[in-house]
């Protein structure tokens, strides 16, 4: 299935894919990360956009 850019709720504002660009600009920019250290985080800490975060500002 594909992803559906026009549902934006839910889901895709508690987890990060690394495998859609747009995503990865997204949060990379909200966190202020560049793009290598939130791939690096969300492998480390997992998908959820708030383990990345606490991942992120342990570092």
């Amino acid at each position: 299935m594909s992803d559906d850019k026009t549902k934006t709720g839910g889901q895709d504002r508690v987890r990060i894919n690394v495998h859609e660009a747009y995503e990865v600009d997204h949060w990379s920019t909200k966190f202020g990360i560049t793009r290598e250290q939130l791939i690096e985080a969300v492998n480390r800490a997992g998908d959820r956009a708030e383990d990345v975060e606490r991942f992120i500002k342990k570092k």
